[in-house]
């Protein structure tokens, strides 16, 4: 464990256990979303290149406009 991660952990063992457990939860949650995502993009990989592609080709037939920011 890093340094700082403990350091952490050392910190938040002196709130009280209700504050705890809502760290931990969404520590915890945000782990499995990263993982979620790591998953989707790694199955995702061919797929989005192959819109990746498509996208260039639009662009270089001149299929594509410059987005407006004030209409975002």
């Amino acid at each position: 464990m890093s340094k700082l991660l403990e350091e952490a952990f050392t910190k938040h063992a002196e709130l009280p256990e209700a504050d705890q457990d809502s760290i931990a939860t969404w520590l915890l949650d945000e782990m499995v979303s990263d993982g979620d995502w790591k998953k989707l993009l790694s199955e995702s990989g061919e797929y989005l290149e192959r819109l990746a592609d498509e996208a260039l080709a639009e662009h270089s037939a001149s299929q594509t406009k410059e987005l407006d920011p004030d209409e975002l």
